[in-house]
Protein backbone atom coordinates (compact mmCIF):
# COMPACT_ATOMS: atom_id res chain seq x y z
CA UNK A 1 0.00 0.00 0.00
CA UNK A 2 1.53 3.50 -1.11
CA UNK A 3 2.24 5.77 1.98
CA UNK A 4 0.21 8.56 3.07
CA UNK A 5 1.52 12.47 2.01
CA UNK A 6 0.37 15.61 3.38
CA UNK A 7 -1.61 16.23 -0.36
CA UNK A 8 -3.24 12.38 -0.45
CA UNK A 9 -4.76 13.03 3.10
CA UNK A 10 -5.84 16.14 2.37
CA UNK A 11 -7.46 14.57 -0.64
CA UNK A 12 -9.07 12.13 1.53
CA UNK A 13 -10.11 14.87 3.86
CA UNK A 14 -12.27 16.59 1.01
CA UNK A 15 -13.96 13.80 -0.07
CA UNK A 16 -15.40 12.52 3.02
CA UNK A 17 -16.51 16.66 3.66
CA UNK A 18 -17.71 17.06 0.47
CA UNK A 19 -20.41 13.37 1.11
CA UNK A 20 -20.77 13.90 4.77
CA UNK A 21 -21.27 17.68 5.74
CA UNK A 22 -23.30 20.71 4.41
CA UNK A 23 -20.83 22.86 2.41
CA UNK A 24 -22.82 24.70 0.14
CA UNK A 25 -22.52 28.14 -0.68
CA UNK A 26 -24.93 30.76 0.98
CA UNK A 27 -25.16 32.25 -2.57
CA UNK A 28 -26.87 30.68 -5.15
CA UNK A 29 -25.98 30.56 -9.03
CA UNK A 30 -28.41 33.15 -10.16
CA UNK A 31 -29.67 30.49 -12.81
CA UNK A 32 -32.83 30.66 -10.86
CA UNK A 33 -33.47 33.71 -12.78
CA UNK A 34 -33.03 32.48 -16.12
CA UNK A 35 -35.87 30.65 -17.67
CA UNK A 36 -36.00 28.71 -21.00
CA UNK A 37 -38.54 29.71 -23.71
CA UNK A 38 -40.94 26.71 -24.37
CA UNK A 39 -41.63 26.38 -27.63
CA UNK A 40 -45.04 24.84 -28.13
CA UNK A 41 -44.47 24.12 -31.67
CA UNK A 42 -40.77 22.50 -31.78
CA UNK A 43 -41.25 21.28 -34.98
CA UNK A 44 -38.59 18.71 -33.96
CA UNK A 45 -38.13 14.68 -33.60
CA UNK A 46 -36.63 14.18 -29.69
CA UNK A 47 -34.89 11.33 -31.02
CA UNK A 48 -33.13 13.18 -33.49
CA UNK A 49 -32.08 16.25 -30.95
CA UNK A 50 -28.39 16.53 -31.23
CA UNK A 51 -26.54 17.61 -28.17
CA UNK A 52 -22.64 17.00 -29.06
CA UNK A 53 -19.95 18.90 -30.23
CA UNK A 54 -16.55 18.62 -30.89
CA UNK A 55 -13.24 20.15 -27.78
CA UNK A 56 -9.71 19.65 -28.31
CA UNK A 57 -9.65 17.09 -30.74
CA UNK A 58 -12.20 14.74 -28.97
CA UNK A 59 -16.09 14.56 -30.06
CA UNK A 60 -18.11 14.39 -27.11
CA UNK A 61 -21.56 13.22 -27.32
CA UNK A 62 -23.00 14.99 -24.60
CA UNK A 63 -21.67 18.71 -22.77
CA UNK A 64 -21.25 17.49 -19.77
CA UNK A 65 -17.91 17.57 -18.08
CA UNK A 66 -18.10 15.88 -15.02
CA UNK A 67 -15.60 18.22 -12.77
CA UNK A 68 -12.22 17.70 -11.79
CA UNK A 69 -12.37 16.64 -8.11
CA UNK A 70 -10.63 13.85 -6.20
CA UNK A 71 -7.45 11.12 -6.60
CA UNK A 72 -4.74 10.03 -4.90
CA UNK A 73 -6.23 7.64 -2.32
CA UNK A 74 -7.22 4.28 -2.70
CA UNK A 75 -11.01 5.46 -2.43
CA UNK A 76 -10.35 8.21 -4.91
CA UNK A 77 -9.16 5.68 -7.68
CA UNK A 78 -11.88 3.13 -7.22
CA UNK A 79 -14.75 6.61 -7.53
CA UNK A 80 -13.04 7.90 -10.78
CA UNK A 81 -13.17 4.24 -12.19
CA UNK A 82 -16.35 4.17 -11.78
CA UNK A 83 -16.76 8.08 -12.95
CA UNK A 84 -15.37 7.09 -16.11
CA UNK A 85 -16.99 4.27 -17.10
CA UNK A 86 -19.82 6.49 -17.12
CA UNK A 87 -18.24 8.98 -19.29
CA UNK A 88 -17.65 6.75 -21.70
CA UNK A 89 -20.43 4.96 -21.68
CA UNK A 90 -22.52 8.27 -22.51
CA UNK A 91 -19.93 10.18 -24.13
CA UNK A 92 -19.10 12.87 -21.39
CA UNK A 93 -15.56 14.08 -20.63
CA UNK A 94 -14.30 14.21 -17.24
CA UNK A 95 -11.66 15.74 -15.03
CA UNK A 96 -9.39 14.34 -12.49
CA UNK A 97 -8.51 16.12 -9.44
CA UNK A 98 -5.00 17.93 -8.65
CA UNK A 99 -2.67 15.13 -9.82
CA UNK A 100 0.07 17.19 -7.30
CA UNK A 101 -0.36 13.42 -5.50
CA UNK A 102 0.88 11.76 -7.87
CA UNK A 103 3.86 13.97 -8.51
CA UNK A 104 4.36 13.56 -5.11
CA UNK A 105 4.16 10.11 -4.89
CA UNK A 106 4.79 7.91 -7.84
CA UNK A 107 2.46 4.86 -6.56
CA UNK A 108 -0.49 6.65 -6.44
CA UNK A 109 -1.02 7.34 -9.79
CA UNK A 110 -3.26 4.79 -11.17
CA UNK A 111 -5.70 6.50 -9.09
CA UNK A 112 -5.62 9.12 -11.36
CA UNK A 113 -5.58 6.45 -14.62
CA UNK A 114 -8.80 5.97 -15.92
CA UNK A 115 -7.73 5.89 -20.12
CA UNK A 116 -8.48 2.53 -20.20
CA UNK A 117 -11.92 2.60 -18.78
CA UNK A 118 -12.78 5.35 -21.02
CA UNK A 119 -10.14 5.16 -24.04
CA UNK A 120 -12.42 7.89 -26.19
CA UNK A 121 -13.59 10.47 -23.83
CA UNK A 122 -12.30 13.78 -23.82
CA UNK A 123 -10.01 13.86 -20.41
CA UNK A 124 -8.06 16.68 -17.98
CA UNK A 125 -5.61 16.56 -16.16
CA UNK A 126 -5.30 19.24 -12.76
CA UNK A 127 -2.96 21.13 -11.09
CA UNK A 128 -3.14 24.01 -9.19
CA UNK A 129 -2.24 26.83 -10.59
CA UNK A 130 0.05 28.32 -7.18
CA UNK A 131 2.03 25.31 -7.69
CA UNK A 132 4.01 27.40 -10.48
CA UNK A 133 5.38 29.08 -7.87
CA UNK A 134 6.48 26.60 -5.07
CA UNK A 135 8.82 24.71 -7.35
CA UNK A 136 6.20 23.35 -10.26
CA UNK A 137 7.00 24.27 -13.63
CA UNK A 138 6.79 23.09 -17.45
CA UNK A 139 8.19 19.50 -16.41
CA UNK A 140 5.73 18.76 -14.08
CA UNK A 141 2.99 20.11 -16.29
CA UNK A 142 3.92 17.79 -19.20
CA UNK A 143 4.03 14.49 -16.54
CA UNK A 144 0.57 15.68 -14.83
CA UNK A 145 -0.58 15.10 -18.35
CA UNK A 146 1.48 12.05 -19.43
CA UNK A 147 -0.09 10.30 -16.34
CA UNK A 148 -3.20 10.92 -17.01
CA UNK A 149 -2.85 10.30 -20.51
CA UNK A 150 -5.09 13.83 -21.14
CA UNK A 151 -6.38 15.77 -24.11
CA UNK A 152 -5.74 18.66 -21.85
CA UNK A 153 -4.43 20.36 -18.62
CA UNK A 154 -6.62 22.71 -16.07
CA UNK A 155 -4.44 25.34 -13.98
CA UNK A 156 -6.74 25.70 -11.12
CA UNK A 157 -7.39 28.77 -9.14
CA UNK A 158 -7.98 28.66 -5.46
CA UNK A 159 -6.27 31.16 -3.28
CA UNK A 160 -9.05 32.02 -1.02
CA UNK A 161 -9.03 28.29 -0.01
CA UNK A 162 -5.67 28.48 0.20
CA UNK A 163 -5.93 31.55 2.49
CA UNK A 164 -8.10 29.64 4.97
CA UNK A 165 -5.88 26.27 5.10
CA UNK A 166 -3.02 25.85 7.95
CA UNK A 167 -0.83 24.62 5.49
CA UNK A 168 -2.34 26.66 2.28
CA UNK A 169 0.17 28.05 -0.30
CA UNK A 170 -0.44 31.72 -0.81
CA UNK A 171 1.98 32.86 -2.74
CA UNK A 172 -0.03 33.75 -5.78
CA UNK A 173 2.13 36.87 -7.13
CA UNK A 174 3.69 36.79 -11.06
CA UNK A 175 1.43 33.10 -11.72
CA UNK A 176 0.35 34.69 -15.71
CA UNK A 177 4.03 35.12 -16.58
CA UNK A 178 4.54 31.38 -15.81
CA UNK A 179 0.89 30.55 -16.82
CA UNK A 180 2.19 31.92 -20.57
CA UNK A 181 5.60 29.51 -20.14
CA UNK A 182 2.92 26.77 -19.58
CA UNK A 183 0.96 27.60 -22.82
CA UNK A 184 3.68 27.82 -25.20
CA UNK A 185 5.51 25.11 -24.09
CA UNK A 186 2.54 22.06 -22.95
CA UNK A 187 2.37 19.92 -26.09
CA UNK A 188 -1.91 20.59 -25.10
CA UNK A 189 -4.20 22.95 -24.34
CA UNK A 190 -4.27 25.02 -21.17
CA UNK A 191 -7.56 25.96 -19.29
CA UNK A 192 -7.48 27.72 -16.16
CA UNK A 193 -10.35 27.29 -13.61
CA UNK A 194 -11.74 28.52 -10.37
CA UNK A 195 -13.16 26.11 -7.74
CA UNK A 196 -16.51 27.33 -6.64
CA UNK A 197 -16.21 31.35 -6.62
CA UNK A 198 -16.04 32.44 -9.90
CA UNK A 199 -13.85 34.06 -12.76
CA UNK A 200 -14.37 37.46 -13.57
CA UNK A 201 -14.51 39.05 -17.17
CA UNK A 202 -11.37 41.24 -16.66
CA UNK A 203 -9.48 37.97 -15.01
CA UNK A 204 -10.66 35.66 -17.65
CA UNK A 205 -9.09 38.11 -20.43
CA UNK A 206 -5.91 38.25 -18.72
CA UNK A 207 -5.83 34.74 -18.81
CA UNK A 208 -6.37 34.60 -22.41
CA UNK A 209 -4.06 37.10 -23.61
CA UNK A 210 -1.10 34.74 -21.92
CA UNK A 211 -2.46 31.86 -23.96
CA UNK A 212 -5.27 29.99 -21.79
CA UNK A 213 -7.10 27.99 -24.20
CA UNK A 214 -10.29 28.13 -22.19
CA UNK A 215 -12.10 29.61 -19.50
CA UNK A 216 -14.21 27.13 -16.72
CA UNK A 217 -15.80 30.14 -14.99
CA UNK A 218 -16.80 27.89 -11.65
CA UNK A 219 -19.08 30.30 -10.12
CA UNK A 220 -20.18 30.27 -6.94
CA UNK A 221 -23.64 28.62 -5.65
CA UNK A 222 -22.71 24.80 -5.29
CA UNK A 223 -19.84 23.71 -3.60
CA UNK A 224 -18.22 26.62 -1.06
CA UNK A 225 -14.69 25.39 -0.36
CA UNK A 226 -14.55 27.86 2.41
CA UNK A 227 -16.94 26.32 3.89
CA UNK A 228 -14.91 22.67 3.25
CA UNK A 229 -11.81 23.92 5.03
CA UNK A 230 -14.23 25.10 8.11
CA UNK A 231 -14.74 21.34 8.57
CA UNK A 232 -11.09 20.51 8.27
CA UNK A 233 -10.21 23.49 10.49
CA UNK A 234 -7.92 22.23 13.30
CA UNK A 235 -9.64 24.89 15.96
CA UNK A 236 -12.64 27.17 16.76
CA UNK A 237 -10.87 30.31 15.39
CA UNK A 238 -9.97 28.89 11.76
CA UNK A 239 -13.27 27.14 11.74
CA UNK A 240 -14.82 31.05 12.15
CA UNK A 241 -12.46 32.16 9.78
CA UNK A 242 -13.39 29.70 7.05
CA UNK A 243 -17.16 30.12 8.03
CA UNK A 244 -17.27 33.72 7.34
CA UNK A 245 -17.21 33.57 3.83
CA UNK A 246 -19.69 31.40 3.12
CA UNK A 247 -21.30 34.07 1.02
CA UNK A 248 -18.33 35.26 -1.09
CA UNK A 249 -17.79 34.99 -5.11
CA UNK A 250 -19.91 35.60 -8.37
CA UNK A 251 -22.18 33.34 -8.66
CA UNK A 252 -22.18 31.28 -12.06
CA UNK A 253 -24.83 32.67 -14.01
CA UNK A 254 -23.34 36.10 -14.07
CA UNK A 255 -19.56 34.78 -14.34
CA UNK A 256 -20.98 32.85 -17.43
CA UNK A 257 -22.69 36.24 -19.05
CA UNK A 258 -19.80 38.34 -18.04
CA UNK A 259 -16.89 36.50 -19.46
CA UNK A 260 -18.81 35.50 -22.53
CA UNK A 261 -19.64 39.30 -23.28
CA UNK A 262 -15.54 39.95 -22.71
CA UNK A 263 -14.36 36.86 -24.95
CA UNK A 264 -16.90 35.89 -27.61
CA UNK A 265 -14.67 33.54 -29.37
CA UNK A 266 -13.13 31.68 -26.68
CA UNK A 267 -14.22 27.97 -25.40
CA UNK A 268 -15.96 28.17 -21.99
CA UNK A 269 -17.00 25.63 -19.32
CA UNK A 270 -19.73 26.41 -16.67
CA UNK A 271 -19.63 25.24 -13.87
CA UNK A 272 -20.49 25.95 -9.83
CA UNK A 273 -23.53 24.58 -8.93
CA UNK A 274 -25.14 22.96 -11.66
CA UNK A 275 -27.83 20.70 -10.17
CA UNK A 276 -29.11 19.28 -12.92
CA UNK A 277 -29.76 18.78 -17.13
CA UNK A 278 -31.90 21.84 -16.89
CA UNK A 279 -29.38 24.20 -15.30
CA UNK A 280 -27.05 22.63 -17.82
CA UNK A 281 -29.20 23.79 -21.29
CA UNK A 282 -29.36 27.31 -19.24
CA UNK A 283 -25.61 27.39 -19.16
CA UNK A 284 -25.67 26.21 -22.97
CA UNK A 285 -28.11 28.96 -24.04
CA UNK A 286 -25.94 31.58 -22.17
CA UNK A 287 -23.05 31.09 -24.51
CA UNK A 288 -21.23 27.87 -22.33
CA UNK A 289 -19.63 25.15 -24.63
CA UNK A 290 -19.59 22.50 -21.97
CA UNK A 291 -20.52 22.25 -18.36
CA UNK A 292 -19.33 20.75 -15.56
CA UNK A 293 -20.52 19.03 -12.34
CA UNK A 294 -18.97 17.43 -9.18
CA UNK A 295 -21.51 16.61 -6.30
CA UNK A 296 -24.07 15.01 -7.60
CA UNK A 297 -21.37 12.87 -9.58
CA UNK A 298 -19.50 12.29 -5.89
CA UNK A 299 -22.55 11.19 -4.12
CA UNK A 300 -23.50 8.60 -6.89
CA UNK A 301 -19.98 7.28 -7.13
CA UNK A 302 -19.74 6.78 -3.44
CA UNK A 303 -22.50 5.14 -3.53
CA UNK A 304 -22.19 2.63 -6.46
CA UNK A 305 -21.13 2.09 -10.14
CA UNK A 306 -25.18 1.64 -11.11
CA UNK A 307 -25.81 4.82 -9.19
CA UNK A 308 -23.13 7.13 -11.06
CA UNK A 309 -24.76 5.26 -14.49
CA UNK A 310 -28.45 6.34 -13.23
CA UNK A 311 -27.14 10.28 -12.16
CA UNK A 312 -25.85 10.18 -15.71
CA UNK A 313 -28.98 8.73 -17.46
CA UNK A 314 -31.28 11.36 -15.80
CA UNK A 315 -29.03 14.20 -16.57
CA UNK A 316 -28.48 13.50 -20.27
CA UNK A 317 -32.34 12.83 -20.58
CA UNK A 318 -33.01 16.26 -18.82
CA UNK A 319 -30.66 17.93 -21.46
CA UNK A 320 -32.32 16.23 -24.57
CA UNK A 321 -35.98 16.83 -23.52
CA UNK A 322 -35.03 20.92 -22.50
CA UNK A 323 -33.68 21.44 -25.62
CA UNK A 324 -36.64 19.41 -27.38
CA UNK A 325 -39.21 21.76 -25.78
CA UNK A 326 -37.09 24.98 -26.68
CA UNK A 327 -37.30 23.90 -30.11
CA UNK A 328 -33.59 23.09 -30.23
CA UNK A 329 -32.10 20.95 -33.05
CA UNK A 330 -28.39 21.29 -31.73
CA UNK A 331 -26.49 23.75 -29.57
CA UNK A 332 -26.04 26.37 -32.39
CA UNK A 333 -29.65 26.33 -32.67
CA UNK A 334 -30.11 26.77 -28.26
CA UNK A 335 -28.08 29.50 -28.34
CA UNK A 336 -30.18 31.90 -30.82
CA UNK A 337 -32.26 33.42 -27.89
CA UNK A 338 -33.71 30.35 -26.11
CA UNK A 339 -33.35 31.94 -22.51
CA UNK A 340 -34.75 34.84 -20.96
CA UNK A 341 -32.45 36.60 -18.29
CA UNK A 342 -33.82 38.53 -14.94
CA UNK A 343 -30.54 39.26 -13.29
Amino acid sequence: MSKVTPTSSRKADHIRINIEEDVQSGLTTGLERVRLRHNAVPELDLRRVDASLDLFGRHVRYPVLISSMTGGTEAAGRINISLAQAAQAKGLAMGLGSVRAALEDPNLAETFQVRRAAPDILLFANLGAVQLNYGYGVDECHRAVSIIEADALVLHFNALQEALQPEGDVNFSQLLTKIGEVCRRLHVPVVAKEVGWGISSDAARRLVEVGVAAIDVAGAGGTSWSQVEMHRAPDSRRARLAGAFIHWGIPTATALIDVRGALPETPLIASGGLRNGIDIVKCLALGADLCGMAGPFLRAAADSPEAVASAVELITDEIRISMFATGSADLKALRSGKVQVDL
